[in-house]
């Protein structure tokens, strides 16, 4: 498997192993799109564009289910009770990790002198 850099942000938590409960780490999605996140970025590779960081919580969601208006925009924002409701089931939300990623993240960086 290629090497691939993915931008964490730097208070995201670690990788859970696989099969653990998710923990927002965002790495799966940071990664590449899975099927619903290809139909709403229209790409297979990079990061999903559905992908939103919460800074309250400190984790990242899918903005499928958090933020679905958004995601949809105002012309579809109509249907975003029906896209949280599918996008539950569509990304196996609550079934455990199932990113088969390794991640090496660099040791943080004190402040510049």
């Amino acid at each position: 498997m290629p090497l691939q850099t993915i931008h964490i942000h730097p208070a995201a938590p670690a990788k859970p192993a696989w099969g653990a409960p998710c923990n927002g780490c965002g790495v799966c999605c940071l990664a590449e799109p899975c099927p619903l996140g290809r139909v709403i970025s229209r790409r297979r590779t990079g990061a999903c564009d559905a992908l939103r960081w919460d800074g309250a919580a400190g984790l990242y969601r899918c903005g499928a289910i958090s933020d679905a208006p958004g995601v949809l925009g105002p012309r579809w924002a109509w249907a975003a009770p029906l896209l949280r409701r599918l996008a539950r089931r569509w990304i196996a939300a609550g079934v455990g990790c199932d990113a088969a990623i390794e991640v090496d993240r660099p040791a943080a960086r004190g402040p510049l002198a």
